[in-house]
C-alpha cells in the first residue's frame, strides 16, 4: 500500500491519499456458475492498444466479430453484434427494442433468470405473463404452445439454460410453435452457449443474446446478440435517430419509440452497418475480448468443445456420485456445463466448506438463490476450466475440505471414478 501527499493550489500539504497497490490478486480456479478463468489467448487480445472507433482497421475488426458470432450462433443473420455491457446488457437491449408499453411478453419460468426476464419486461411497461416450472425442472412444448394460444403474446423469452437451477430448456420445438402462433422468441443463451448445442437458425430462435463470462471463457463486458429479420423489422418499427445525428434522408419507424438510448438496437444496427452511424464509443479492449473467445471456440470447433465440456462434467458427476452425493435436478434436462449437488446432512456449515476450498485449495465453487439457497453447492466446467486437470483437483480439494467437516465416506473414490471417465473417451 503506498500513500501520497497531495497538496492544494498554494502548494500546502493536504490529507494523505490512499493510493493502494499495485493489482496482484491470489490465483484462483473459478468452478462456480460464472464467470471462470480466461483463455490466456484472450487476455493477451485485451492488451492490445486500442483504436478510434471509425479507424479502418477497427472497423475491420467489428466486421470480422460479427462474422465470427455468426458461426458461434450457428446462424446466417446479418444482424449479429456486441452489446457493450454484461450480459444482462444484451437481455434488456433486445427486451427494451422489441416491447413498446403494453406489449404482452410470455416467460418461461425455471428459475431465477426466468424472474430477471419478468422483471426487465415489466420495466419496460410490458404486460408481462408467466407459466412457472418448479425448480429443477423444465417444460414441455405442449405447455409452451397451450399457454401461447391462451395469452396471445407478442414476444415469448426463456433462458436455455439457467444456472441457479441447472437446467436446460429444450428449445427445438418451442420456435416452430412460436412461429405458427405469430410470436417472436427471444432466448437468454448466457449460461450454455459454446457448452450446449445451440441452434439459432435451425430452431427458428428470432432474437438470442449472451455473455463471455460462461463457455465463452472470457471477461463480463460484452454480450453478443443476433437477430432475424423478423425481429428487425418489429425494433425498426420502432426506429428514432437522435437530433444530434439525424440526416434528412433517415427514414424512422412508426411506432413507439424504444424506451432506452443506449440499448436503441434500431441505431446500433445503423452503428454496425456500413453507414458507421455514431451512437456510443464502442468498447474496444471488450471487442477484442469477445472476437479473440470467438475465435478460440471456433478453432476447437463448437462440437469438438461441447464434447468436451460434456466429458468434464460427466467426469466431475461421476467422481460426485462415487463420494456418496447426490445429483440436483431432473437429469433427462441438466446443463452440460454446471452442476448442482445437495449438501449433504452432515455438513453444518456449507459457506465455511466453500471459504475452504477457496482459502487453502484456491478454488471457488457456487451457492445458489431462492428456494435452493444452502440446499445445494453449484459447480461449473465451463470454457477453459472444463478439463481433466481441474475436474480432480476440485474433487481432491472438495473431498479433503468435507472431511474435515464431518463428512468422511470415501477415500479417493472420486478422483478414481472421474480417472474411469477420462479413460473410458
Amino acid at each position: 500500500m503506498s500513500n501520497l501527499t497531495a497538496r492544494d493550489s498554494k502548494g500546502k500539504p493536504s490529507p494523505t491519499i490512499e493510493i493502494f497497490g499495485e493489482l496482484d490478486p491470489l490465483p484462483r480456479l473459478l468452478m462456480g456458475p460464472g464467470p471462470v478463468d480466461l483463455y490466456p489467448r484472450v487476455l493477451r487480445a485485451m492488451s492490445v492498444a486500442v483504436q478510434g472507433q471509425f479507424d479502418p482497421q477497427f472497423t475491420g475488426y467489428m466486421n470480422q466479430t460479427m462474422a465470427l458470432y455468426r458461426h458461434v450462433f450457428r446462424t446466417a443473420n446479418e444482424w449479429t453484434f456486441l452489446i457493450d455491457g454484461s450480459a444482462r446488457a444484451g437481455i434488456e437491449a433486445c427486451l427494451v427494442s422489441l416491447l413498446a408499453p403494453g406489449d404482452r411478453m410470455l416467460v418461461l419460468n425455471f428459475g431465477r433468470f426466468g424472474h430477471l426476464l419478468m422483471e426487465i419486461g415489466r420495466r419496460v411497461g410490458a404486460e408481462v405473463v408467466s407459466i412457472d416450472a418448479e425448480w429443477g425442472t423444465v417444460f414441455e412444448a405442449a405447455e409452451v404452445e397451450a399457454a401461447i394460444k391462451k395469452h396471445n403474446p407478442k414476444v415469448v423469452a426463456t433462458c436455455q439454460g439457467d444456472t441457479s437451477t441447472t437446467m436446460l430448456q429444450p428449445l427445438d420445438q418451442i420456435g416452430p410453435i412460436c412461429r405458427r402462433h405469430g410470436a417472436l422468441l427471444y432466448v437468454d443463451c448466457t449460461a450454455s452457449l459454446a457448452g450446449n448445442a445451440f441452434e439459432t437458425d435451425d430452431w427458428q430462435i428470432d432474437i438470442t443474446s449472451t455473455g463471455l463470462q460462461k463457455c465463452l471463457s472470457g471477461p463480463p463486458g460484452s454480450a453478443p446478440i443476433t437477430f432475424n429479420g423478423r425481429a428487425a423489422a418489429a425494433i425498426n418499427h420502432r426506429k428514432h435517430v437522435e437530433a444530434g445525428i439525424k440526416t434528412s434522408d433517415m427514414v424512422e419507424g412508426n411506432g413507439p419509440i424504444i424506451g432506452s438510448n443506449y440499448f436503441d438496437l434500431a441505431m446500433l444496427m445503423d452503428y454496425w452497418s456500413p453507414k458507421r452511424l455514431n451512437h456510443h464509443t464502442e468498447a474496444a479492449s471488450m471487442l477484442y475480448a469477445a472476437r479473440e473467445c470467438a475465435r478460440v471456440v471456433l478453432e476447437e470447433g463448437l462440437d469438438a468443445g461441447i464434447a468436451r465440456h460434456a466429458q468434464a462434467t460427466a467426469a466431475l458427476r461421476a467422481g460426485l456420485t462415487a463420494m456418496g452425493l447426490e445429483l440436483y435436478g431432473d437429469s433427462r434436462y441438466r446443463m452440460a456445463n454446471v452442476t448442482g449437488v445437495y449438501i449433504p446432512k452432515e455438513i453444518k456449515d456449507s459457506e465455511r466448506v466453500r471459504s475452504q476450498m477457496l482459502e487453502d485449495f484456491g478454488i471457488e465453487i457456487g451457492t445458489s438463490f431462492g428456494p435452493l439457497a444452502g440446499k445445494i453447492w453449484r459447480i461449473g466446467t465451463m470454457g477453459h476450466v472444463a478439463r481433466k486437470a481441474n475436474v480432480l483437483r476440485c474433487l481432491a480439494s472438495l473431498e479433503a475440505v468435507m472431511r474435515r467437516h464431518g463428512y468422511a465416506k470415501t477415500g479417493g473414490a472420486g478422483v478414481e471414478a472421474a480417472y474411469r471417465v477420462y479413460d473410458q473417451a
